[in-house]
């Protein structure tokens, strides 16, 4: 009962929150107010939630992020597939580097190693807080587009980095081959296993509607297991479930453009898929108001480990590094940009530079959301 009891309680704060967003006079993000909804449940009320990071991952990662992949414009993420890739593979190992040396130099207490871990863990964005966070704010689309292509295939970088860090911490030991391997395997077959898993599912689907008919109910049945089917084979594997549910999203959407799908099943179908994108996503930022009550009495404790006794430290530290996160962002995005501007100069070809304006926005427009790998 109490389970139920708590699932309810996060339905209600989900629901209140859309209610309280449109209702305040300030244009204040809806996933800013479900934290807060939270902060009071998990003050307020007696309601403490246990999370398994397993159970928690699977419950919520793979149905968001193939509806993410899903539903993302293929031909425009084509299109910048050039900047996207710079940013989810080049940025995350400046970052990695850059904001792991300095949390070793502000905290030397903490190990280098660990302090690359930290930073791993910090550096990919993340899709479901851009997506909640940028649904109220005027950001141009061809941006928006950028940070969602960034945000899906980023975790490969990321997770590989985290590994890394952490076996070099137990062991004292790295090898650059290794993680070489490792990352090709994780990445190329995490995507591998959802275009496989979601191109025989819809195949056998679309043989047996062919030949019996099709029946509204289990075809949106089957396009909510696929996500699931897809991430547990991965991560039985040792691959990305992230990318195997993003790569189901869009194998998803590029099986169906033969339209042998019923209209009335794909109305039905969109309407049930908002319907649990907007659930999912208001209860995640709800648990992660809940939690922070037990998160800040711990800060005592994790200041101390530091070496200070003033918990004051902790806002400075959580202050500092997400400056060198934004800092080392924008110095990517600048870079990078002077780069394409300067091989476009020598193949003769006039682009304009786009406003400082536009390289801030898209500096400070990576979220970063809950961490989507368990490091116990």
């Amino acid at each position: 009962m109490d389970v139920i009891t708590i699932a309810l309680v996060l339905l209600l704060a989900v629901v209140l929150s859309g209610f309280i967003s449109r209702a305040l006079p300030w244009s204040i993000p809806r996933p800013l107010v479900q934290i807060f909804l939270g902060g009071v449940i998990g003050l307020a009320a007696d309601l403490r939630v246990e999370l398994d990071p397993d159970i928690f991952f699977l419950l919520f990662l793979p149905p968001l992020l193939f509806l993410d992949g899903w539903r993302i414009p293929k031909e425009k993420l084509l299109k910048d597939a050039k900047t996207v890739l710079e940013l989810a593979l080049g940025l995350v190992l400046f970052t990695v580097i850059g904001v792991g040396l300095f949390i070793n130099w502000m905290i030397p207490a903490m190990p280098l190693p660990v302090a690359f871990a930290l930073a791993a863990v910090l550096s990919p964005t993340d899709p479901i807080a851009v997506s909640a966070i940028a649904a109220r704010v005027p950001i141009p689309k061809r941006l928006m587009h950028i940070l969602e292509g960034e945000s899906l295939l980023n975790d490969a970088s990321g997770l590989v980095c985290l590994r890394f860090a952490i076996a070099a911490t137990l062991t004292g030991a790295f090898s650059l081959y290794d993680a070489t391997l490792n990352f090709l395997w994780v990445a190329l077959g995490g995507i591998a296993v959802g275009v496989l898993v979601t191109w025989s599912i819809t195949r056998a689907k679309e043989w047996i509607a062919r030949r019996y008919g099709e029946e509204s109910g289990s075809q949106i049945l089957i396009s909510l297991l696929i996500p699931f089917a897809s991430y547990l084979v991965a991560e039985h594997l040792h691959c990305s479930g992230i990318l195997a549910a993003v790569s189901a999203g869009v194998t998803m959407s590029i099986a169906e453009v033969t339209g042998q799908t019923l209209a009335a099943t794909r109305i039905r179908r969109n309407t049930v898929w908002d319907m649990i994108q907007f659930a999912l996503n208001g209860i995640i930022f709800v648990l992660l108001g809940e939690q922070l009550p037990t998160i800040l009495a711990g800060a005592v404790e994790t200041v101390r480990v530091t070496g200070h006794h003033d918990p004051g430290w902790l806002i400075i530290y959580v202050l500092a590094i997400n400056v060198a996160l934004a800092a080392l962002r924008f110095a990517w995005v600048w870079v990078s940009l002077s780069l394409t501007l300067f091989r476009a100069n020598l193949r003769g070809r006039t682009m304009n530079r786009p406003s400082w304006r536009l390289v801030a926005a898209t500096s400070l427009a990576g979220a970063r959301g809950r961490s989507r790998w368990p490091v116990s």
